[in-house]
């Protein structure tokens, strides 16, 4: 039966085609795209062939692996990265973390691996000030991600009010400033939290991160859903010597590093801490 008009393709796009985005997207980002997720992978790239003006998939992709196109393996990256985000997801995580730093003198440092738009690095940030009682606490936060368009919005910080809505009034006077006239229907994150805050774009699978020294947390939530356990066990074991003795590895709803993880042991619910007991067993001498 031949097609009907909805549902004819712009581009052609095979199943050789779909094989090729999910190994050149797992080997770029480490990210393990599901038999399923062939729709969705035409509907974004299908764009990036719009934008570059080529007219097939096979074309397209033999023009990325031969590095005729400039810059596209970013835009190629950032089309296929899941961004979803808000403000306070998975609420329980931030009193466990304003407990957690609550009385420390030095300085804290927090590590965002996943920032997406910004709302959980801000979401981090509001949480300090609200610990200590001040906007300018004594707190560096690193917040990163693979995708560069999202960490310019980020670093923006504004928002459409709508963003807010789940936000109570206290903390939308306290660390927001609301747009008038054109700007009405936004607003924008006080520049004090801004400043808390170092955007930095960096890959997880990467060879080396552009970060150094340890952290009092760090936060990797709902990411390594989109990596095999060999990724999850590998970028796991990079954490670990970023951790403080006493830091906190904050996880999504749906992750589970237990069984990825002998250094890590469950502190609450997805939160974990490096597991003494563990590095104790590693360092013994063998039994004779």
């Amino acid at each position: 039966m031949p097609q009907s008009k909805d549902t004819v393709k712009e581009f052609d796009f095979n199943a050789r085609d779909f094989e090729r985005v999910r190994a050149l997207i797992y080997k770029r980002a480490g990210i393990s795209l599901a038999d399923s997720k062939q729709e969705m992978v035409y509907s974004r790239l299908a764009r990036r062939l719009r934008a570059t003006g080529i007219g097939s998939f096979a074309k397209y992709l033999d023009e990325l692996e031969a590095g005729r196109l400039g810059e596209e393996w970013e835009s190629f990256t950032n089309a296929l990265t899941t961004n979803l985000t808000s403000f306070f997801r998975e609420a329980h995580h931030f009193p466990l973390l304003a407990e957690h730093i609550k009385g420390r003198r030095d300085p804290i440092t927090i590590w965002c691996s996943a920032s997406s738009t910004g709302e959980e690095p801000y979401s981090i940030a509001m949480t300090v000030c609200e610990a200590f009682n001040t906007l300018t606490p004594n707190c560096q936060i690193i917040a990163t991600d693979i995708d560069t368009n999202v960490l310019a919005h980020a670093e923006l910080g504004v928002y459409t009010m709508d963003r807010l809505d789940k936000m109570a009034p206290e903390r939308q006077r306290r660390f927001f400033l609301k747009g008038k006239g054109e700007r009405e229907g936004q607003a924008r994150v006080r520049p004090e939290l801004r400043n808390m805050i170092t955007f930095k774009q960096l890959n997880l699978l990467a060879d080396s991160w552009p970060i150094s020294g340890q952290f009092d947390a760090i936060f990797c939530r709902n990411v390594m859903i989109y990596f095999d356990k060999a990724t999850q066990r590998k970028i796991l074991s990079r954490f670990v010597p970023l951790m403080k003795p006493d830091a906190l590895l904050f996880a999504g709803h749906s992750e589970n590093f237990l069984y990825v993880s002998e250094s890590l042991k469950l502190r609450g619910k997805t939160v974990y801490e490096l597991d003494d007991s563990a590095a104790a067993r590693k360092a013994a001498p063998p039994r004779p």
